[in-house]
């Protein structure tokens, strides 16, 4: 899979991550409203090219107040999103280029007010989805935000997802129709953040595509 001509499906108003990546951005703005005054750090995990917090930003009365690091592969998606970055006048928003399952890219930073997990759990089998959502309990702040999304299609896992997050002392904000195959949800996290590990991996990254394809075989 080649993830960087994988964005160009943003550009087609008809593509279903046009609607799952407006409705994240309603979630991301959400989280900044709901966040305590001051500085408000984000961290984005697999982050592509920036489009979901980039484009929550924009005209966001809390855009100057967000520190944010974003953690992303492939190279020609991180200078995507450094350029994209730069043009909205977004000094507070790091790109790291490296492996986003790694804690190390994020210890320094966490536990954040905002962690956003878009396009990450559709890529992982089903036990590193449950281990990334529980490193979450250590990524994420008491009273921070997750804001994650997982395709529906068969077999669904969004209601595995929600009880995952829930069982960790996640509170349900807000979970798209089941009707929506993109799906996108947003959880509180209301328990005590627990230390992140050093050079721990939270997840490997298939890709849908080699999942798929394993299924299917």
């Amino acid at each position: 899979m080649d993830w960087h001509t994988w964005h160009d499906t943003y550009d087609r108003a008809d593509s279903p991550l046009v609607r799952r990546l407006a409705t994240v951005q309603d979630r991301i703005r959400d989280a900044l409203d709901d966040a305590p005054r001051g500085p408000v750090t984000v961290l984005s995990v697999c982050a592509g090219q920036g489009h979901d917090l980039i484009g929550a930003l924009d005209g966001h009365l809390r855009r100057d107040d967000v520190r944010a690091r974003l953690v992303e592969l492939e190279e020609r998606n991180v200078e995507a999103a450094r350029h994209a970055a730069r043009a909205a006048g977004l000094p507070g928003i790091e790109v790291v280029a490296g492996d986003a399952s790694c804690t190390d890219h994020y210890r320094d930073l966490a536990p954040a007010d905002l962690v956003l997990l878009c396009g990450v759990l559709g890529n992982l089998t089903d036990a590193d989805v449950e281990r990334v959502l529980d490193h979450c309990t250590r990524l994420c702040r008491t009273g921070g935000t997750v804001v994650w999304t997982r395709n529906r299609k068969a077999p669904d896992l969004v209601p595995q997802v929600c009880a995952w997050l829930e069982e960790r002392g996640f509170e349900r904000l807000w979970v798209s129709e089941p009707e929506r195959v993109q799906a996108v949800g947003a959880h509180r996290y209301g328990g005590v953040p627990g230390e992140l590990p050093a050079g721990q991996r939270m997840f490997t990254f298939v890709g849908y595509d080699v999942l798929r394809r394993a299924s299917k075989g």
